[in-house]
């Protein structure tokens, strides 16, 4: 049996070497398109582990290593990824508080004279359209006093356009923005952290809900018990921060937010919002570039046997898997709240938009229960960040199948009632509808109206015996009967997913 152990990169890349999932590349790429075309090439597949960089001989590069949810399910030790969410939920009401080392492997090397942060860490270029290599697979680190006593762990898109100094993003209707808030006219102390254990990555990728995960939350608590066990942090050498242990590279710094600069040169030149290209975000759009507050680089930390570089795509599988788990768990326990034992699971259509959509699945247990649903709709969709599309299905429907769900919508929804339509708020910026108007003129206000849409795709109670799915007797033939194994099984494998499912339930 493999050895499992998840509380590093590295380790974790162990692990799955032993069960076969690590695809080593130990020809030369470059970092620039050749890492972010292979990695798209082969989503949905392996763990990548390039072994050779062009530019960049003390190190190594990874990615997709969270691209199959089968395989992040074995990383936390589950059977059944549809679990994942649960176990993030008991890990957000029981959080287990980072344990403080004195030494730690990411400052193993410790680099405060000479920066250059492009020449020395190999930060991917994703596509032709880039305007440079940006870096979006860093963890930051907000600790104590700068997050309202908590911590906080996120990615956020970062350009280094300067050796020692970058553009960070840090929208105000998240964690970090909120944060800044409090410290205006200040210099905050900060580190990213690259290539930390994949709790981190769960936690930071989550779009956590603030009012489940209000700013204050021990985030570093939450990762640590959905791990097991404690994260390490040390203190950060050159400012009052901490880092995360484990890490393969850590960059410290500060956010001054006296200093708002320009995410790239030619948005500079333009003087004007989204005009200009940055790298590819998760919608599948390019990213347009914004002014936003100057990190200043203070130091690089990092492990001295070859670490390992991070590089997650923004659209793709992995970004896909990662985003939901904690999402999800916020999710179900705002609907829970509401409704306590209405709602039975979630589900986001993850291989579509991880971001922009929830399904629910509710058990009505009475009349009492009609009208319910279509409150917790409501609520989320004036709670959830990006959210586009909110579905409620009844227990009768598969909600890991967009086509079961796709089934229930077209059968059950009541345009009269059902349909419910957001007012709307505070725009994104990172969809095109965020940034653009029906007309294609960009949106000058911060306010969005009527965003997003809510759909109560239940049979209402009192008729639910109408809406019985019909069912074919599958349960009482036995196929081997009158075919070998083989053959049922070469006919399952030409099935389609909803096909399977069907066959297996005869509706």
């Amino acid at each position: 049996m493999a050895q499992r152990d998840i509380t590093s990169l590295r380790s974790t890349l162990e692990f799955l070497k032993q069960t076969g999932e690590v695809l080593a590349i130990p020809g030369e790429v470059d970092p620039v398109y050749e890492i972010a075309g292979i990695e798209k090439a082969l989503d949905n597949g392996p763990a990548l582990l390039f072994e050779k960089i062009k530019g960049f001989p003390h190190a190594r590069v990874t990615g997709n290593v969270c691209a199959r949810k089968d395989r992040v399910a074995r990383i936390f030790g589950l059977d059944d990824a549809r679990k994942l969410k649960f176990e993030a939920l008991k890990a957000i009401k029981n959080p287990a508080p980072p344990k403080v080392v004195g030494a730690a492997p990411c400052q193993e090397v410790v680099v405060t004279e000479g920066i250059d942060v492009p020449g020395t860490v190999p930060i991917t270029k994703h596509s032709e359209a880039d305007a440079g290599r940006v870096l979006g697979g860093g963890n930051n680190l907000l600790y104590g006093k700068y997050f309202g006593g908590g911590s906080h762990i996120s990615f956020n898109r970062t350009h280094f356009r300067g050796k020692d100094w970058a553009s960070i993003f840090t929208p105000d209707n998240e964690h970090i923005g909120k944060s800044l808030k409090g410290h205006l006219g200040g210099k905050v102390p900060m580190t990213i952290n690259i290539g930390t254990p994949p709790a981190i990555m769960v936690v930071a990728a989550g779009g956590a809900i603030h009012t489940i995960i209000p700013v204050g939350s021990d985030e570093l608590g939450i990762a640590g018990a959905l791990q097991g066990s404690p994260i390490e942090i040390v203190k950060a050498k050159t400012v009052d921060a901490y880092s995360i242990a484990q890490s393969e590279w850590v960059i410290e710094g500060y956010i001054d937010t006296n200093q708002r600069v320009w995410e790239t040169e030619e948005a500079e030149k333009i003087g004007k919002p989204s005009m200009a290209k940055l790298f590819p975000e998760w919608p599948g759009y390019m990213g347009l570039a914004t002014q936003t507050y100057k990190f200043q680089v203070t130091a690089i930390t990092h492990r001295k046997d070859r670490p390992i570089f991070f590089a997650p795509l923004a659209r793709s599988f992995e970004h896909n898997i990662l985003c939901p788990i904690i999402r999800e768990a916020c999710i179900y326990e705002l609907a829970d709240r509401l409704v306590p034992g209405l709602v039975t699971d979630v589900n986001t259509l993850n291989d579509i938009a991880a971001w922009s959509s929830i399904i629910l699945q509710v058990k009505k247990r009475g009349e009492e229960d009609e009208g319910y649903q279509r409150q917790i709709l409501q609520a989320i969709m004036g709670t959830v960040l990006h959210l586009r599309l909110a579905v409620i299905v009844d227990e009768d429907v598969d909600i890991y199948s967009p086509e079961d769900v796709l089934w229930a919508i077209l059968s059950r929804l009541d345009l009269a009632t059902g349909a419910i339509v957001s007012a709307g708020g505070k725009k994104t910026g990172l969809t095109p509808t965020g940034r653009f108007d029906s007309s294609g003129n960009v949106r000058e206000s911060n306010v969005v109206y009527k965003e997003g849409v809510a759909l109560d795709a239940t049979a209402p109670f009192k008729a639910r015996a109408g809406y019985e799915r019909a069912k074919y007797p599958v349960d009482r033939v036995e196929l081997t009967k009158w075919l070998s194994a083989d053959q049922v099984r070469a006919v399952r494998a030409m099935q389609s997913d909803y096909a399977r499912i069907l066959a297996e339930t005869g509706r």
